[in-house]
């Protein structure tokens, strides 16, 4: 008797089980990294789509306040694109000076409701507090103490840019909207990239920033968005991935563990994760680790460590992988963050 199925669970997994990627680097030498690096940042770029039209910025500070730690707290507004504004907070110390020699990261959020408050260290409800405390979220808080200045966008369909609560009850917004995107031929993932390409160009324009020393950090889907728009962004001169190297099986295939804005169509037909994250090399690349993540589980983590550092190795780039497998939970660690930028910014 034919075995039949009649799950699409089981379809995937199936699918899923001796699949290698197209475009998944298979290479030892430096030349074969070159070759396929070329090769893998065209069809990247390809699959992400064109970019939109740059448009004139007009940036306004909408407020800017300093706080007893010795932080200026600014609301910043720029537009990306027709139809589409950035709201972001940058950090930076009240006594850093306007030389344009200070070193500058990028910090994005992960898939909460909060967006970039907590990430900047808003603690003004229980819950943004409570995020703060769980993940240590405020990361962009942190590094401004530490002596950068950090801005924390609101990716789109997040913060002040999520339309409410829910505009569709029962239905992820990431996923309406990746749906509406793709019938214009367009995808969050790749919006959200042009969006912190245009933070980059927001940081490169303030008198404080040294524009060849920009970095870029994130948890979660953070995490996605420092992995791709690092990839994208070569202004980036290093990045710190927190909680998301992961092999696409073990948490897209799997476990659903993601969103429409997260993806675009047909990447797994090219590449695996450690694939995206190996167009960064051979710039310096930090990946945090925590062996009880239960969002990206250590095990999957690892194998995309390991795939990731063959690549960096084929590039002759191997000490600047650096990584940082912690006894946390989905969270940054900040072991080696400090050490890490400061070497590298």
């Amino acid at each position: 008797m034919a075995k039949r199925n009649f799950s699409m669970i089981a379809y995937f997994n199936k699918m899923a089980e001796n699949w290698t990627p197209l475009l998944t680097f298979r290479g030892s030498t430096l030349a074969e990294f070159e070759d396929w690096q070329a090769k893998a940042s065209e069809k990247f770029f390809e699959l992400l789509g064109d970019f939109p039209e740059p448009v004139d910025p007009e940036p306004e500070v909408i407020f800017s306040v300093e706080e007893p730690s010795g932080l200026i707290r600014e609301r910043v507004i720029f537009d990306s694109e027709e139809h589409m504004s950035v709201p972001c907070i940058v950090l930076r110390h009240k006594d850093m000076p306007a030389d344009g020699s200070n070193p500058a990261i990028l910090c994005s959020h992960g898939h909460g409701p909060y967006g970039k408050e907590p990430v900047a260290g808003n603690r003004t409800t229980p819950d943004m507090a409570a995020s703060i405390t769980q993940h240590n979220y405020n990361y962009g808080e942190i590094m401004a103490l530490d002596g950068y200045l950090t801005i924390s966008p609101d990716l789109r369909v997040f913060g002040e840019r999520a339309d409410g609560n829910n505009p569709y009850p029962g239905r992820d917004k990431c996923n309406v909207h990746f749906l509406r995107g793709a019938m214009f031929g367009v995808y969050t993932l790749m919006l959200n990239i042009w969006d912190m390409k245009c933070c980059v160009d927001s940081l490169q324009s303030r008198p404080e920033v040294d524009p060849d020393r920009i970095g870029m950090m994130g948890l979660s889907q953070g995490g996605t968005m420092t992995t791709f728009a690092t990839a994208a962004e070569p202004r980036i001169k290093c990045a710190d991935i927190i909680g998301y190297l992961n092999p696409w099986q073990g948490f897209a295939i799997n476990r659903a563990n993601w969103c429409g804005s997260q993806m675009v169509p047909q990447i797994y037909k090219y590449f695996d994760v450690h694939d995206i994250a190996g167009l960064i090399a051979p710039r310096p690349l930090l990946i945090e680790m925590g062996v009880y993540d239960t969002c990206f589980f250590i095990e999957d983590q690892l194998k995309g460590f390991e795939a990731l550092k063959k690549i960096y190795a084929a590039a002759g780039a191997e000490e600047y992988l650096w990584a940082d497998i912690h006894p946390g939970e989905h969270m940054f660690a900040n072991n080696k963050a400090h050490e890490f930028f400061r070497k590298y910014l």
